[in-house]
């Protein structure tokens, strides 16, 4: 045995020796790119980026945000439950390792748009707006980030400066504003490399300044920047509408549809589809607090011939019509667990299409533009009382998913299905109350905006955090002492590769964990 290895190891030796010399002989030619491409456009850098980043949203919606967020319950008696609060430190992991990269190709966008051989306004802004589609999605999550200077690697600078959220959201007011400008000229793209929008610059200014809305309102309870922001939202809405189009019926809606129906010549793939069993799909179950709401409005986003909730709740005999939702935050070793097994299995009859569905790519939508503009009509920043902003919101966000219905917000019945579920408008309520139980203008608003906001990346949570609403069911095994997380903790990775940078933000904004409160959601 001895011998063959010695045998063997001289072999080894000899060959990594001839190849190694063999590499040296046409080492230019031998090693050309096959393709003969070093240079990209920004055409061809926007579906991968937009695609990646809408990937591991739905990702994430899935099992972080739907479960914080009582739309789901996560079945299972272990340890590292979300919909319990009990958050192991690596789920911050996906999301940054995904962000960041992707960042990096849509800057590239607006410098390739830049150059004087590939100069394109509309680039430049798809660019900018989309980078802050995704630095919103990193600050509000994460809270202070590497921004200004990140993304540089290429020139050599490896340890970013954390920056303060307020300069973070200052700077994208800046981005979204050139790109409404940019955008202004309707200089054409390829449709054929736009995912969203087919190359219609027209509805990428609506959705640009539509995020712009969600940035402005998000931040408009800090009392440093509240007198600009409501400023900002008047001159938009009511004072100068022509000059920041903004988005107003489904059409506008930012979202990839699925399965290449989007363009004839790409075909673009749900992650429900790739990475997701059917069998898996219907499970975690739906919450007993989603799905009761939906039930009791006799709501069109669901199948009501299945029947109301049934009132025996866990004690229906088998076969028996309706819908049971499970209740989030239960206690380990309940027993509800196994009846919510069953209860789970027994919906296999009618089992979701949502994993097949074309339409659950969302970026932004419409609804969530109404319910911005009724909260911002209800709190006086703009005119109106927000009702019909409200109605809208519910119009636009069933219409969405039930285009069929072609229910138009001016249509009576959409007030006729608000009245009757009890959930229309009613301004003598107070703007707002923080007494469970009690009704509110914000507690009207956001609750159907959480249902707008529907496997929207992790919006629903963000605007919890935000404004308390809509009132959840507390469960009685929550961790955490049963607050809701306000943030994912920084990335392990963040911490070894930039431990300066990492240190000095833990020290400015505070302990690294999920209970430290980000800029706009401290007093």
């Amino acid at each position: 045995m001895k011998k063959i290895k010695n045998i063997t190891s001289y072999t080894l030796l000899l060959a990594l020796g001839i190849s190694f010399f063999s590499c040296k002989k046409d080492f230019n030619e031998v090693n050309k790119d096959p393709i003969g491409k070093s240079t990209t456009t920004a055409n061809q850098l926007l579906a991968p980026a937009l695609t990646g980043v809408l990937y591991a949203n739905m990702v994430r919606n899935r099992s972080f945000n739907n479960e914080l967020m009582q739309v789901t319950v996560d079945l299972g008696d272990n340890e590292g439950k979300v919909f319990r609060y009990d958050i192991r430190r690596n789920v911050a992991d996906y999301t940054w390792n995904t962000w960041y990269p992707q960042l990096t190709n849509l800057r590239d966008i607006y410098t390739i748009a830049s150059q004087p051989e590939s100069l394109n306004k509309s680039y430049q802004a798809i660019s900018l707006i989309t980078e802050a589609w995704v630095s919103q999605l990193l600050t509000d999550v994460y809270g202070d980030v590497p921004y200004f200077e990140a993304n540089q690697g290429k020139v050599g600078l490896l340890e970013p400066a954390y920056d303060k959220q307020k300069d973070i959201y200052l700077d994208l007011f800046k981005k979204l504003e050139e790109a409404n400008t940019l955008l202004a000229a309707g200089e054409a793209i390829i449709p054929t490399g736009d995912p969203v929008y087919q190359g219609d610059v027209s509805k990428w200014r609506r959705f640009g300044n539509s995020l712009y809305l969600r940035l402005l309102l998000r931040v408009s309870g800090k009392a440093d920047v509240s007198a600009a922001v409501i400023a900002k939202l008047k001159e938009m809405i009511d004072t100068n509408p022509s000059k920041y189009p903004i988005m107003e019926n489904n059409t506008h809606t930012a979202n990839i549809l699925w399965n290449g129906t989007n363009s004839s010549s790409a075909v673009y793939s749900s992650p429900f589809m790739i990475s997701i069993r059917a069998v898996d799909f219907r499970t975690p179950a739906i919450s007993e607090f989603f799905i009761d709401n939906l039930t009791t409005w006799a709501d069109p986003r669901i199948n009501q011939s299945l029947g109301k909730n049934n009132v025996n709740r866990w004690g229906i005999a088998p076969g028996m019509n309706g819908f049971a939702g499970v209740p989030s935050g239960y206690a380990s070793g309940s027993t509800i667990l196994k009846q919510a097994y069953f209860y789970s299995d027994a919906q296999t009859n009618n089992p979701t299409t949502l994993q097949t569905d074309p339409y659950t790519g969302i970026i932004m939508n419409v609804a969530e533009v109404d319910f911005i503009l009724a909260e911002a009509a209800a709190k006086g920043w703009i005119n109106g009382t927000g009702e019909a902003y409200y109605y809208k919101g519910i119009a636009h966000s069933i219409n969405y998913w039930m285009p069929n219905l072609l229910i138009d917000p001016n249509d009576p019945k959409v007030i006729a299905y608000a009245v009757a579920a009890d959930i229309d408008w009613d301004n003598s309520l107070p703007l707002n109350t923080t007494t469970r139980g009690t009704q509110s203008k914000m507690e009207l608003i956001h609750l159907q905006k959480y249902y707008a906001l529907f496997l929207v990346d992790f919006q629903q949570w963000i605007e919890f955090r935000r404004t308390g609403h809509p009132f959840l069911n507390p469960g009685t095994g929550l961790a955490n002492g049963g607050k809701m997380p306000a943030r994912l903790n920084y990335p392990l990775i963040s911490q070894s590769t930039n431990p300066t940078s990492y240190k000095n933000a833990v020290a400015s904004q505070g302990p690294d964990d999920i209970n430290t409160l980000v800029w706009w959601q401290k007093p």
